[in-house]
């Protein structure tokens, strides 16, 4: 394996592709110099940075104009009225001549090598049609909050998605940090309208017949919210996606025809499985003790406690050996206590909320993370 990336590694850097670097953002003035900065500094040089103000009204206009005038972008875009993340990716697309493109969140930064390690799997394999990058923490000391996000990143990103990628169910390229073929992107009309874009577009590359990888040595830094009842809406949009992309607009893949692929049909019913079907049944499962053997709780409750705990331990020192910041992320172990409750109720009942509201509300198409034009016509055309 050594010796097939240090070839792919010396093919890219041959060829020398234009990579454009798309970033769509509203409100991220006090971010977006980290990120143009964190651009420029890339080992690898032959960058298009195209950014998109998606009718801002911070200082971020005057910031990206200043960066554009003094050459730090190359291009810098403005819609006027705020046509949501898709619209904005969207004209980033359009403008963008790269052979590849890269869609970053406006309030990331990255590692100097991450450009170019995003880009050597389409090397490695020549049916690769995207690529996730590796996405940290950067605001993991703020407070309890984000250190156990910090902890939730590193387990089911840098572990979990290692894991999935290898098994080729991996569903979904963060927004924050994913490459693609500007080819592949043309092909499919970039991105739909929508919380859950993400796993929107992984879907539908994937449908066409092409591989998704994950590369972990891309590594990526964004922040994540400091307050937990912004992460609370924050996830609530997120998890309303499976119900919107994976059981209504992607439904075709769980379909016995000619078009058929199990490995689809895997990722998504593995996903269905694991965070739907498994959260009902354990609702019906803890109601079931409380009423005819509430006595067990007080066996039950300890002895989880010990199990998770033991195995979030287990996972963290997996996470701590293959990091390349592993002197800063061993702070965080003092949380690790804290995951069962963060991830086994908390997330768990948000989970349940955003899928009640998806199912019986389609409460996505009135989120306000979306203007409400947008979503009117994304729901019109079953977007």
């Amino acid at each position: 394996m050594k010796v097939a990336r240090e070839n792919a590694r010396r093919e890219f850097l041959m060829e020398n592709p234009l990579i454009s670097v798309i970033a769509p953002g509203k409100n991220e003035g006090k971010h977006i110099y980290k990120l143009v900065n964190s651009l420029n500094e890339q080992t690898y040089r032959n960058i298009q940075i195209v950014i998109v103000d998606d009718g801002s009204d911070d200082d971020t206009y005057l910031i990206c104009k200043s960066l554009y005038e003094n050459g730090y972008i190359d291009i810098f875009l403005r819609n006027d009225d705020r046509g949501g993340k898709a619209s904005a990716a969207n004209l980033a697309l359009r403008y963008a001549t790269g052979k590849f493109i890269v869609h970053l969140d406006a309030d990331s930064s990255f590692d100097s090598a991450a450009i170019e390690n995003i880009i050597l799997p389409f090397y490695l394999d020549k049916k690769v049609g995207a690529v996730g990058g590796n996405i940290k923490v950067r605001n993991y000391n703020t407070n309890i909050c984000t250190s156990v996000q910090a902890i939730e990143y590193l387990q089911t990103i840098s572990i979990g998605r290692m894991v999935t990628s290898y098994l080729g169910i991996y569903k979904i390229i963060s927004g924050a940090f994913g490459a693609f073929r500007k080819d592949i992107l043309d092909r499919i009309g970039g991105w739909d309208i929508g919380p859950g874009l993400d796993g929107d577009i992984t879907v539908k590359i994937r449908k066409l017949g092409y591989k998704i990888d994950f590369e972990h040595t891309a590594i990526g830094l964004t922040n994540v919210p400091e307050k937990f009842k912004i992460l609370s809406k924050q996830r609530l949009r997120w998890n309303k996606s499976l119900i919107r992309f994976r059981l209504r607009k992607h439904k075709d893949v769980f379909m016995p025809d000619a078009r058929f692929n199990f490995s689809d049909f895997f990722a998504l019913f593995e996903n269905i499985f694991f965070n739907l079907i498994l959260d009902i049944v354990w609702f019906f499962y803890i109601i079931n003790i409380i009423v005819v053997n509430a006595e067990f709780l007080a066996f039950i409750i300890p002895l989880k406690i010990m199990l998770y705990g033991t195995a979030s331990l287990l996972q963290f020192f997996v996470v701590l050996i293959l990091s390349e910041r592993w002197r800063q992320e061993i702070k965080l172990i003092v949380f690790i206590p804290l995951m069962m409750i963060y991830n086994g109720y908390y997330m768990r009942i948000i989970r349940t909320m955003a899928y009640i509201k998806e199912i019986f509300f389609l409460s996505s198409y009135k989120d306000p993370w979306n203007p409400s034009k947008s979503s009117q016509k994304a729901q019109e055309f079953g977007l």
